[in-house]
């Protein structure tokens, strides 16, 4: 109830209160006294007063309590227009970013540069190169450098017949959009296949197309089979954001499996010239090993030698001793 129905039900109440005692005055004039028609009137403009304050009492809080609702409800409707206008400026950037990307020249871009960021999120600097020449002067988007080859990826975002067929009012534009879709992606393949997969200049033997937009990659491989099919037969694997991190993972195992296995054969052949030497120093503790043990016998073969000629020595000495004795006692 608005601030003005409240004023004229409070307006109709005071009339009819009034109404009330003047009817109830002309009866009491015409059947009592004036000693008691004065008593219940008194009475009864006490009454009435009293009942007139608490219909006041009640009303002006009825009437606060609709200004506070009143209140909370303009700042409801204060937020609600404030956030109508800030989806009316989102509407409006959607529109600029849609007719941004009328441009095929914007969305290569696009596409180029989420796929720069993904793959400086996911591999070392050195295991890919971004706007890679070919001899011929055909430049792809990204090659991923392994020790098994080159692998291309090219960025295509083929978007408009897609957003034509998503926009469709009937089965024949739905069709229609499909077959000009279907066009485009085919083209993109066929000049990946031709452009980029190069075996003489060091290419494995496929290539990937990278389509930044995860809803067109899924309407290539569900709803237009014959799209998976076409690429496989050329060489070329279709790849979304999330797909293409899943290859990246595997690429960077394989290089981590690569380095473990180089490091593994490092380590073999260092066990491999440690044997050697082993068995080098062996041979030489061997001959060490005799040449003491030859020692030790010419040692044990001169003591002896020396023993006995200590021996004899002392034989002599004794003889000369005895006769020089026998001499004196003479």
């Amino acid at each position: 109830m608005d601030p003005q129905n409240t004023l004229i039900v409070i307006v109709a109440l005071v009339i009819v209160a009034f109404a009330i005692i003047y009817f109830q005055i002309k009866k009491l004039v015409d059947s009592k006294s004036e000693d008691e028609t004065t008593k219940l009137l008194t009475q009864l403009v006490s009454d009435m007063r009293g009942s007139m304050d608490k219909t006041t009492d009640s009303m002006v809080r009825q009437t606060t309590a609709i200004n506070e609702r009143l209140d909370r409800a303009a700042q409801v409707i204060s937020g609600v227009s404030k956030s109508v206008g800030e989806m009316t400026e989102i509407g409006r950037s959607m529109r600029e970013l849609q007719e941004f990307l009328r441009s095929p020249k914007m969305r290569g871009q696009i596409g180029e540069a989420i796929l720069k960021d993904l793959l400086g999120q996911t591999l070392p600097k050195q295991n890919f190169h971004l706007q890679y020449a070919f001899k011929g002067g055909e430049i792809v988007d990204a090659a991923l450098k392994l020790e098994q080859g080159i692998i291309p990826i090219d960025a295509k975002f083929p978007m408009e017949n897609f957003r034509k067929m998503a926009k469709s009012k009937d089965e024949k534009e739905t069709n229609d959009a499909r077959k000009a879709f279907v066009a485009d992606v085919k083209k993109h393949i066929d000049a990946i296949s031709t452009k980029y997969i190069r075996p003489a200049e060091g290419t494995l033997d496929f290539a990937l197309m990278y389509i930044p937009s995860e809803p067109i990659y899924y309407e290539i491989l569900t709803n237009s089979p014959d799209l998976d099919d076409y690429a496989y037969q050329k060489r070329v694997r279709p790849v979304s954001p999330n797909t293409l991190y899943a290859y990246l993972r595997a690429i960077i195992m394989s290089l981590e499996g690569s380095k473990i296995e180089k490091q593994a054969g490092q380590i073999l052949a260092a066990l491999r010239e440690i044997g050697a030497e082993t068995e080098k120093f062996g041979t030489s503790l061997g001959v060490l090993t005799k040449h003491i043990k030859n020692a030790a016998a010419s040692s044990d073969d001169v003591n002896s030698r020396f023993s006995r000629l200590s021996s004899k020595i002392s034989t002599v000495q004794s003889i000369e001793t005895k006769s020089a004795k026998s001499i004196k006692a003479k």
